[in-house]
């Protein structure tokens, strides 16, 4: 089968021929329609994720919506080492564990509904189901610019926030996400970001914090949170450490909730993702997504790794 191929680790993808998975272990087969570039395959590629890779050459993919070949049914898979420790997804055929497959809503475009799988629950789960918004509370959205982020922001305007504040180092970026409902945006360049946050937040502060970043901005930011406010932490963008003053997280009150796609229950997966896809067919989530036909993996690795403003979907 057609497939991308990593043959080194630290070299780019390219396209070639790889057997077909097996049905063996009670897997189901998988035909991909579409494959979402994440940065946890660049991580896995270049030999920086915790778990190691694949043994090589290995195809690459951690997520992807396609249709059961058992019953035609369309699915989104995900985990089950899929593109970790066993080959992955940038694929016409992948494999799944039946309790990795989730089912897609009918009517939803397959590159739509991959995009919003990995991405698009990091962003909607933290505020619906971690540390859900009641309604009227002040968001602040790190990371706003990113697909991650801007899925966050528009997922607080839906759930009620009172207001919700966006922070970000691209200004176009920034922009599109006042278009989706931010109502302050706030850059990271520059002097005195704390001030700007908490002027940003105004009132007695930020009720929920969402955190993709870490490091600095994260720092930063808990002095403008409100008394007993919740922050979600969901990656290290910014770096893989922070220093935070004991007396900002007890002085306050504050919450600090980790959060990760692999640790979510099942459940919530079957309840929640369909949720997200619906939202977005109906077009009260928007995502900027691209489709890469997948002999054009190699242009998307290296996109990705620049930092595409769109979601990149690869398309078998």
């Amino acid at each position: 089968m057609r497939a991308a191929l990593v043959r080194e680790i630290g070299a780019l993808p390219e396209l070639g021929e790889a057997p077909e998975p097996s049905g063996e272990d009670g897997r189901i087969l998988v035909e991909v329609l579409a494959a979402p570039l994440n940065p946890l395959d660049l991580a896995v590629g270049a030999g920086r994720f915790y778990g190691g890779h694949p043994e090589l050459p290995y195809v690459p993919g951690c997520e992807a919506v396609g249709r059961r070949r058992d019953s035609g049914e369309l699915v989104w898979i995900f985990s089950d080492a899929l593109g970790l420790s066993r080959n992955g997804a940038f694929a016409e055929l992948a494999s799944s564990s039946e309790e990795a497959a989730v089912p897609v809503p009918d009517g939803a475009d397959p590159a739509l509904a991959a995009a919003l799988g990995i991405a698009g629950l990091a962003g909607w789960l933290p505020l619906v189901w971690r540390a859900p918004i009641h309604g009227g509370e002040t968001v602040l959205v790190l990371g706003a610019t990113g697909t991650v982020g801007i899925v966050a922001v528009q997922t607080a305007r839906l759930r009620g926030a009172g207001r919700v504040v966006a922070v970000g180092r691209d200004a176009e970026r920034l922009r599109r996400a006042e278009q989706l409902g931010a109502d302050a945006t706030v850059t990271l360049e520059g002097e005195d970001l704390a001030e700007r946050l908490k002027e940003a937040c105004g009132g007695s502060g930020a009720d929920i914090v969402f955190d993709p970043l870490w490091g600095a901005p994260l720092a930063a930011a808990l002095a403008a949170t409100a008394p007993g406010a919740r922050i979600v932490q969901l990656g290290q963008s910014a770096g893989p450490e922070a220093t935070l003053t004991s007396n900002a997280i007890r002085g306050k009150h504050l919450e600090l909730l980790g959060y990760t796609d692999f640790s979510v229950p099942r459940e919530v997966l079957l309840a929640e993702y369909p949720r997200l896809v619906e939202h977005a067919v109906a077009g009260s989530i928007e995502l900027d997504l691209e489709r890469v036909p997948l002999e054009r993996v190699g242009e998307a690795w290296e996109r990705q790794r620049a930092g595409s403003a769109a979601k990149l979907v690869l398309v078998p």
